[in-house]
């Protein structure tokens, strides 16, 4: 028998609604494989049996049918409906994954910088934790202080020849290290100074204010210059510890004198950018530091003075010998004192202290009873030239101590010169900072040199600096591009750039409606992920509609750097904020750093000094350049000089690119020229 083919005429769907009330379906026509038909006669009664079969059908039945076909065309509907949203995910999905893929691309290029700027990151990494290894060994008693000391020594004047030498260093054992150590030598010695900062904070551990981005700035400048740094820090309950490289407890019996008794403590040890990190916890006294804040406690003196003692303790077990003790503020400043009339004598003859003021807000003043919790005697240090305090005589400043014990003071100012702070910022202090000026130096606060520096800046479509300035005019209009705004390039761009709580909403509206008219372009957006910034970026958005301002609701790290560096203007809050690094940033990037307020600004107190010229010589490049350029410049004068005279404005721009504001720069030499005095007292 041959094969039967069946042919009927097809519904087209899109006609599906509009099917009438009856519908006759073409008859089926049956055919053999040669084409004829057979058995006519019967086809032909069929089919008029089938017709009469159809035109007996009921209405009934009719409009069953219909209802079936609607309902078939509602499902199809909402198949249809539910396909498109499930796209709708899948294309979101999509997009988020491409973005998580773009921002993983840009922390690898990141730390690419990083490490291109690091100078050899991984040398220190190695010198690092060889040192900690050597400290743990002298305390679990494997060697003596003695050998520690000359083991140090070797580690710190060989640091080029150690990475290669001592590969992989973590997974060998003691002994295995030990006794490589003790054959390892090397012709490419390299002079340096060991410091070891004392702290309460550091970046990205833990971050309460600017001691944590100090520490950590300094001490990264310091060791890409060939200098050793080591950090001694609380182990506080709240410790980002996944930052820290090769995280390891040491068998180590060290303690504090507290409360006329030696309590233990516990010992951590690793790596942060290549620098050792040492952290305390006590054992008994476990919850000084495990608690929701780092200060603000009744007990915040007796928290911190067990940890300043158990440093020093730690520091004599391991046989370090440090060139300089580095003490930060009143939580550290004890260790002036003990180091003094206890320590010295404990083989640390030729340490040195230096103590970094940031700020006389807060300096610990407490009843002199209490400094017999630590082992000090009240009566030998409650004097006047002493710990007595300078208002009070019935207690005593734990920060005046730290001033009094040290032998050099570095106050962190970006702004103010040395005898503004002394005379008027120094909150009763004046006295004893007067006594002690020759102890005192002004630094600036810097930014990482690594992140922030156009000249690597891997985010960035062209790199420029002072020398080669074409690549800031790439990167304005690849900013303009991908923000939809206006190419011409006579428009000045202002980059609004603002922290999670320095968002003045009232005063920028004010000023952005003043420039309105003006022909400048802006661009809003945030330093962090923060949603109460957000909520203020998307408020502004409704009541500034402009084609000219353009809100960026999301934190963009690879569109924050194309912003400083495309912009002509960065309005930031002030020049008062010393964690804020935004017109440290402009300034490198060749943007001028105006302030929304510049009446409130700190700058306005220094011009009308009839003392400043003579004392000029006393505040920072960073104050000077603030001073005579952009600090009491409104955005409406810097947009009129742009205009009026752009040759003058650019020279402006090019001086100020010139200098170097990163921790590598005026930071570092302020430093070591403290260090290099102490060390040759």
């Amino acid at each position: 028998m041959g094969t039967l083919f069946f042919f009927h005429s097809p519904i087209p769907r899109h006609t599906l609604p509009f099917f009438p009330k009856t519908i006759v379906l073409p008859p089926l026509s049956c055919f053999r494989n040669n084409g004829d038909v057979n058995d006519s006669h019967e086809q032909t009664l069929e089919g008029n049996k089938n017709v009469d079969m159809s035109q007996s059908i009921s209405e009934d039945d009719q409009k069953v049918k219909d209802d079936n076909i609607w309902q078939l065309f509602k499902e199809a509907q909402q198949n249809i409906l539910y396909l498109n949203k499930q796209r709708l995910v899948a294309v979101e999905e999509l997009n988020k994954t491409n973005r998580e893929k773009q921002s993983l691309l840009n922390k690898i290029k990141k730390l690419e910088a990083e490490k291109h700027a690091g100078g050899g990151k991984g040398n220190l990494s190695t010198c690092s934790e060889l040192l900690l290894r050597i400290d743990s060994m002298v305390l679990s008693s494997m060697i003596s202080p003695g050998e520690a000391s000359e083991l140090r020594s070797l580690v710190i004047n060989h640091k080029l020849g150690v990475a290669d030498f001592f590969n992989v260093i973590s997974h060998k054992r003691d002994p295995e290290l030990l006794d490589q150590l003790r054959h390892f030598s090397d012709g490419s010695k390299k002079s340096g100074f060991h410091i070891v900062h004392i702290c309460t904070e550091m970046t990205p551990l833990v971050r309460q204010g600017s001691v944590a981005s100090y520490v950590t700035g300094i001490s990264r400048a310091l060791q890409r210059k060939g200098h050793l740094v080591e950090v001694i820090l609380p182990k506080y309950a709240s410790l980002n510890l996944d930052e820290v490289q090769g995280l390891r407890e040491i068998n180590a019996e060290t303690y504090s004198y507290f409360n006329g008794q030696l309590h233990a403590n516990r010992i951590w040890t690793g790596v942060v950018y290549g620098i050792g990190i040492t952290l305390i916890e006590p054992l008994y006294y476990s919850s000084f530091f495990s608690r929701e804040m780092l200060y603000g406690y009744p007990d915040d003196f007796e928290r911190f003075s067990y940890f300043c003692r158990a440093s020093l303790d730690y520091i004599v077990k391991c046989g370090k010998l440090p060139d300089v003790l580095h003490l930060h503020n009143w939580e550290t400043a004890i260790v002036g004192p003990l180091f003094w009339d206890m320590f010295v004598k404990q083989g640390l003859g030729g340490t040195r202290i230096l103590l970094t003021c940031h700020g006389f807000n807060s300096q610990g003043i407490e009843k002199p009873d209490k400094l017999a919790l630590c082992g000090l005697d009240p009566l030998r240090l409650h004097r006047p030239d002493r710990l007595q305090n300078n208002t009070n005589t019935q207690l005593v400043n734990i920060l005046k101590a730290g001033i009094v014990y040290s032998n050099r003071v570095v106050i962190m100012s970006s702004i103010y010169p040395k005898h503004i702070i002394v005379q008027n910022l120094s909150h009763e202090l004046e006295p004893t900072l007067n006594v002690h000026r020759d102890k005192l130096v002004i630094a600036p606060y810097g930014l990482e040199k690594s992140i922030w520096d156009p000249s690597t800046d891997y985010f960035l479509p062209e790199s420029f600096n002072a020398e080669k300035i074409n690549g800031k005019s790439v990167c304005k209009l690849a900013l303009l591009r991908q923000l939809g705004l206006s190419e011409d390039s006579s428009i000045i761009l202002v980059g609004c750039i603002f922290s999670e709580d320095g968002l003045d909403e009232k005063r920028v509206k004010d000023v952005m409606l003043n420039a309105k008219q003006r022909g400048v372009q802006f661009i809003f957006m945030g330093t962090s992920e923060g949603s109460f910034l957000n909520q203020a970026l998307e408020s502004l958005q409704k009541e500034l509609k402009d084609d000219n301002f353009k809100f960026v609701p999301e934190y963009d790290e690879a569109l924050l750097h194309l912003v400083f560096a495309g912009s002509d203007i960065i309005l930031c809050q002030s020049f008062l904020d010393p964690t804020d690094e935004i017109p440290l940033i402009a300034l490198r990037y060749g943007a001028a750093p105006i302030a929304i307020s510049p009446d409130t600004s700190a700058t306005r107190v220094i011009p009308f000094d009839r003392n400043f010229i003579n004392h000029d010589h006393e505040a920072t490049n960073y104050s000077r350049l603030i001073n005579t350029t952009f600090g009491n410049m409104s955005l409406s004068l810097a947009i009129d000089e742009i205009r009026t005279n752009p040759i003058m404005w650019k020279r402006r721009i090019l001086q100020a690119m010139a200098h170097d504001l990163s921790w590598d720069g005026e930071c570092y030499d302020v430093h070591v020229a403290a260090y290099s005095a102490i060390k040759n007292l």
